[in-house]
């Protein structure tokens, strides 16, 4: 019978081509990151006027005694976070009231609808460790984003492990199983939580929907249940990267072979990262172990779709709503803005005055400035005003629309 750490020592190889670095690795792997001529030059960018073994010097200071991605979290970018938080939100606010009880349980597997490529997670993790959580989050990064290797070098230190992209069917499956195995092993023994999102990559239209292929893939590596995973719902109150959506929107419309390049990821998050998002609320649904076990006795295929409809429902159902959500759903239902007060069609069952008291004039006007500021970035040839408007203010109705489904069914 294999040790603890000759077992320990055989998943750290079995799972070596996605997993995060591991306590031996974190010194090697920072000594790389600062010493990669690519990380060195973004560096040298906030702080010109420091000399790079001066800056290396500073780094290697602040290092001392990180051990642990999670050490590297707290030292490094928890303070990073949090500026950002302060500097480009109007606050972020957490309900965990669902998880009363997670101090004494096993990990969790966060699967969330996804808004941005780094923050979702990031954001996630700063709740955590402010709420005391005994840790953060384990998160799935997708190898497209992976562009250079100090980029992988990074998240790999703040416990990213790897999701593989582009894969023929095959490769896909094998990847799949790889991946699922690594996040039971991560939750039953590291003793981790994840962070995943409900759909390979983010929905542009902001119509949140769980892919039964994330659940399948989960099941590969054993049961749902032992992963104790929590519908998670992120609610941005305005989205920076909402323009270079719409504008993926009309590229892909008017070229159906259309597709982002390395740089278009890179200038995704940078504006993620940077881009004002409002207010911003995370907020726990129930845990499926709570209900999974009422869909034991359905077909398998019918199983997963069950399973998805309840978290979709999950999330939908605990959106924070804002006044641009509200002022984007009339926008969309009335024949001009200038109809938004008083104006409805009594035929329009989305348009009424149940909506109209969730915002105000001021409101309209701010998020009619917000939007015109927004489309004024956009420029590509035959830019299409009327339909990049269209696009954008379905991304902001969409929350809502699945809002108000979801209550419906409550009722």
């Amino acid at each position: 019978m294999k040790s603890e750490d000759e077992k320990f020592a055989t998943a750290v190889e079995d799972f070596s081509e996605i997993r995060p670095y591991e306590r031996g690795e974190m010194k090697q792997a920072f000594e790389e990151l600062i010493n990669d001529r690519q990380f060195s030059t973004l560096l040298k960018g906030f702080v010109p006027w420091l000399p790079k073994s001066m800056r290396n010097g500073l780094l290697r200071l602040a290092f001392t005694g990180v051990k642990t991605p999670l050490d590297f979290q707290i030292r490094f970018m928890k303070p990073v976070v949090n500026y950002i938080v302060r500097k480009h939100t109007d606050g972020l606010t957490f309900d965990d009231s669902q998880l009363s009880t997670l101090h004494s349980q096993p990990r969790y597997t966060f699967v969330s609808n996804h808004r941005d490529i780094v923050l979702d997670s990031a954001f996630l993790d700063v709740l955590l460790h402010k709420n005391g959580y005994p840790t953060t989050v384990e998160i799935g990064i997708g190898d497209n984003l992976l562009i250079y290797p100090w980029i992988k070098r990074l998240v790999r230190m703040n416990k990213a492990f790897t999701v593989r992209r582009g894969l023929t069917a095959h490769e896909m499956m094998k990847s799949s199983q790889l991946m699922s195995r690594y996040i039971h092993y991560a939750v039953t023994q590291k003793k981790e939580n994840i962070w995943i999102a409900q759909r390979e990559g983010r929905a542009k239209d902001s119509d949140d929907r769980t892919q039964e292929s994330v659940l399948k893939m989960l099941a590969m590596g054993g049961s749902l249940q032992e992963l104790n995973i929590v519908p998670l719902t992120i609610s941005y109150e305005y989205d920076p990267c909402d323009y270079l959506k719409a504008q993926e929107f009309q590229q892909k419309r008017d070229n159906p072979a259309f597709k982002k390049s390395k740089q278009d990821d890179l200038d995704n998050m940078k504006t993620g990262i940077l881009g004002y998002k409002g207010r911003v609320h995370y907020h726990c649904g129930t845990p499926i172990n709570q209900w999974i076990d009422e869909l034991k006795d359905l077909p398998k295929n019918e199983f997963f779709k069950a399973v998805a409809q309840r978290m979709d429902k999950e999330i939908h159902s605990h959106y924070r709503l804002y006044p641009c959500n509200y002022i984007a759903l009339d926008m969309l239902k009335m024949d001009s803005p200038k109809g938004l007060h008083g104006n409805h069609n009594s035929s329009t069952s989305e348009a009424t005055s149940s909506i109209t008291q969730f915002y105000t004039e001021a409101d309209v006007q701010r998020f009619e400035e917000y939007l015109a500021g927004q489309l004024a970035k956009i420029n590509i040839p035959n830019k299409d005003e009327a339909f990049l408007r269209e696009r954008m203010l379905t991304m902001y109705a969409n929350p809502l629309r699945n809002y108000l489904a979801a209550h419906e069914t409550d009722s």
